[in-house]
């Protein structure tokens, strides 16, 4: 970038389309004209064959598939806001909690997120006909007047019954766009579970097979997720799906569980330690592996099993059995095994395979013990994830620690489980979830779970706390970390407008009179912190950076990451603050640009930056 240009910052999402066409022009300078893309001749260029769009191919697509698309790519001008008075331990914490609506939060944190969360788990909403509620970004304007619930966004809220023509459509319009976005923010190394029940489980494959690709599907986990047996079907369904996909299944370091130590034993006190068998014998051909193999003890000779072969040839078996590391059983009264030692296994750092049936993760009623022991005995959310889960998902995925995301983030298990395992590992987390009010649920719901909102409400009514899921959900976080004495904390923010007044991003719309209305181009009830917020998310720096602030000659500067930013907000600034500022050669400057009496000053506090340090990024708002 050239440092001797002033910037202005954009102050609005990234635009992935935009984004995507200067990638494809690097490609095939020949299907951009007009800074649009010519699909013919870029399908043309993708094939050796004739393209023949009319010939029919496989491929998933509901009604309302093309706006889920276009909505996926469309920018928002909406950011977030820091809300101190929620969050525990502002200032040192990599936590970070967003109260707002999932698809905005994933394109507020396009930018500042791409290619750097390690894991990512998500419990949407099941499509049960009964309780799925979603955001209807694709309602006809002249049916506003229908019946429906409106949220704090003014986005229509359906119950998605099971007598609605586009039962299936509409929750696949709703899950797409978001996990669209939610692939950009993955890490190559990456990987996404998704928990989800009968009803959605084959439409979801099909659409993650789309959106990551069917060579980065990992795993289909079958989760026992209850113990009781239920009589409403022909069947108990005792189990959840978790599906698992991969950004780049080639660079997936996946983890596993830890070796269970009970397993090894040491019968003939070998000085390696304990041991425990394992077999020898495979299916794969080649070498001189079919031979037998003597047991000292009894002078019995065993081969292979019938269409199977030795792992080893006869001069490494030799060495083995010299070594002391075959044994005929614990009795020398059987086949031929090797012993594993768990030393040599620790040493290495050896894990244990995972299965694909998870039957030792806890279930829901587990979940809901924990929930009440945090909450005095109060069950105030029904029937959660276990904590127990979680942990093992995210060991499996993000085995060396990173950043965790969750955007359905609901009762903020998956926070809870990163809030425990970081005493042993390097992690993060960023939870999503909308603040749903729960005095409007409670009118909304089915008989059986107006207790446990009721009681959701109580305890909240007595913490004087609003009464939204958001803030439940805060409320367990902050006893885990008193009950578990915990150090870290979480930065609570709220998705909200954009700070900046249409003006600052139209000003062509506006005639002179009118823009001489605007004495300045940010809204008034905006603070200097929620604007050095969307300047951060703008530079595409992460959330949880450290962030100081020091008076200077009567000005509020603030420093992010010591000099990775550098910003003053103030209505009026004194330019003799740029000395002090550029002693520490910020990588990047930022300033309202009416904040400067006028454009001599404006100017001569630039060119005093370039000089002092030319290689600090000013950019203005």
């Amino acid at each position: 970038m050239d440092n001797n240009k002033v910037n202005k910052l954009d102050m609005k999402s990234t635009d992935i389309v935009s984004n995507n066409i200067e990638k494809i022009e690097k490609l095939f300078p020949n299907v951009v004209k007009e800074g649009k893309v010519d699909f013919e001749t870029l399908k043309q260029e993708l094939s050796n064959d004739i393209i023949d769009d009319k010939k029919e191919r496989y491929q998933l697509t509901w009604p309302g598939k093309k706006e889920a698309l276009v909505e996926a790519n469309t920018p928002t001008n909406k950011t977030l806001i820091p809300l101190k008075q929620k969050s525990v331990n502002f200032k040192n914490t990599n936590n970070i909690y967003i109260e707002g609506d999932n698809l905005d939060s994933l394109k507020i944190l396009q930018n500042s997120y791409l290619n750097k969360i390690k894991c990512i788990f998500i419990d949407p909403p099941y499509n049960t006909g009964n309780d799925f509620i979603y955001n209807d970004v694709f309602y006809n304007k002249e049916e506003e007047i229908q019946s429906g619930i409106v949220d704090e966004y003014n986005k229509r809220l359906i119950t998605n019954s099971d007598s609605n023509g586009k039962f299936h459509s509409d929750w696949l319009s709703m899950i797409y766009p978001r996990l669209k976005l939610a692939r950009n923010l993955l890490t190559n190394d990456g990987v996404i579970f998704i928990s989800i029940d009968e009803n959605e489980v084959h439409n979801l494959r099909k659409i993650c097979d789309e959106i990551f690709g069917e060579k980065n599907f990992v795993s289909n986990f079958i989760w026992q997720s209850r113990t009781s047996i239920s009589n409403d079907y022909e069947i108990s369904l005792n189990h959840n799906h978790i599906l698992v996909y991969s950004k780049n299944r080639t660079d997936l370091l996946f983890g596993g569980d830890p070796i269970d130590e009970t397993e090894y034993i040491n019968p003939d006190n070998d000085p390696r330690g304990p041991w425990k068998l394992v077999p020898i014998d495979a299916n794969h051909a080649g070498g001189d592996t079919v031979y037998p193999i003597k047991n000292p003890a009894t002078n019995i000779e065993y081969y292979p099993p019938n269409g199977r072969i030795w792992c080893y040839n006869r001069e490494t078996m030799k060495k083995l059995l010299d070594d002391n590391r075959i044994k005929f059983g614990l009795n020398d009264d059987s086949a031929p095994k090797r012993k594993l030692f768990l030393n040599e296994r620790i040493e290495k750092g050896d894990k244990k395979t995972p299965s694909s049936i998870i039957l030792d993760a806890g279930t829901t009623k587990d979940g809901t013990i924990e929930i009440m022991d945090l909450f005095n005995g109060v069950k105030v959310f029904d029937y959660p994830k276990p904590v127990t889960l979680m942990k093992k998902l995210i060991n499996y995925g993000a085995p060396n620690g990173g950043i965790i995301l969750d955007f359905f983030s609901g009762s903020a298990t998956t926070a809870q489980a990163v809030l425990e395992l970081n005493s042993k590992n390097n992690y993060k987390f960023i939870m999503i979830q909308l603040p749903e009010n729960l005095d409007e649920t409670i009118n909304n719901c089915s008989s059986s779970a107006k207790k446990t909102i009721q009681n959701a409400i109580d305890y909240l009514e007595k913490k004087n706390l609003n009464h939204y899921l958001t803030d439940l959900a805060e409320e367990r976080l902050k006893n885990v970390l008193i009950r578990k004495k915990l150090s870290a904390g979480f930065r609570v923010y709220k998705v909200e407008s954009s700070n900046m007044k249409d003006v600052y991003y139209e000003p062509s719309k506006l005639n002179q009179l009118q823009l001489n209305m605007f004495e300045s181009n940010i809204k008034e009830d905006r603070t200097a912190e929620d604007l050095l917020t969307q300047v951060i998310l703008d530079l595409g720096l992460t959330l949880d950076l450290s962030i100081e602030e020091k008076e200077i000659l009567n000005n509020k500067v603030y420093f992010v990451a010591d000099n990775a930013l550098v910003a003053c907000f103030d209505d009026k600034i004194n330019i003799d603050i740029i000395n002090q500022i550029c002693e520490i050669k910020p990588l990047k400057v930022v300033f309202r640009e009416s904040s400067f009496r006028n454009d001599s000053d404006k100017i001569n506090a630039f060119e005093r930056i370039k000089k002092l340090s030319p290689e600090t990024e000013i950019s203005v708002i």
